[in-house]
C-alpha cells in the first residue's frame, strides 16, 4: 500500500519543540535549543527524499517543517557517524558535542513521526541512524 500524506500539523507548537528538545539536550537557553532544533533539521532534510521527506515534515510544527525542507537532498547518501561528522564540520562543533545535538533533536522527531513513519524514514537512510533516533540499531538478515 503506498504512503498517504499526512496534511495535519501536529499538536505540538515550535516552542512546545524546542523546550523539548532544550530539556532534553539539557540546553542553557532556549536560543540555543532553536539554533540545535534548526541544524539538525535541516542536516536531516539535506538526507531525506520522497514521501518520507514530505510526511516528517507534515507531522512537524511549520518552523520545523521549513528548516527540515529548506534545502535540496544531497545526492550523497551520509551513514549516521557520516552525518555527525558532517554536521561538526559544517557547524564547527566537535563529533562528541554534533551527536548529542542530533540525539536530543530526534528523539523528539522520533516521537512526533511515529513507529510507521520512523521505520520508512530508517528504511531510506543508510545505517547508522536508529541511534540517532534514540533507538536500537537492529540488522537485516541477509
Amino acid at each position: 500500500m503506498p504512503p498517504q500524506h499526512e496534511h495535519a500539523r501536529p499538536g505540538m507548537t515550535f516552542r512546545q519543540m524546542v523546550e523539548r528538545i532544550r530539556y532534553e539536550g539539557a540546553y542553557p537557553t532556549r536560543e540555543r535549543a532553536e539554533n540545535v532544533t534548526r541544524t539538525v533539521l535541516a542536516a536531516l532534510g539535506r538526507q531525506l527524499t520522497g514521501d518520507e521527506r514530505v510526511d516528517l515534515a507534515a507531522r512537524l510544527p511549520v518552523e520545523a517543517a521549513l528548516a527540515l525542507t529548506g534545502e535540496a537532498p544531497d545526492h550523497r547518501p551520509l551513514t549516521g557517524w557520516g552525518f555527525v561528522k558532517d554536521l561538526a564540520t559544517r557547524t564547527g562543533g566537535t563529533p562528541a558535542t554534533t551527536r548529542w545535538d542530533t540525539g536530543a533533536v530526534l528523539t523528539v522527531v522520533r516521537h512526533l513521526a511515529g513507529p510507521g513513519l520512523l521505520d520508512r524514514i530508517l528504511d531510506q537512510l543508510p545505517p547508522g541512524y536508529a541511534l540517532l533516533f534514540g533507538g536500537a540499531e537492529l540488522t537485516r538478515a541477509a
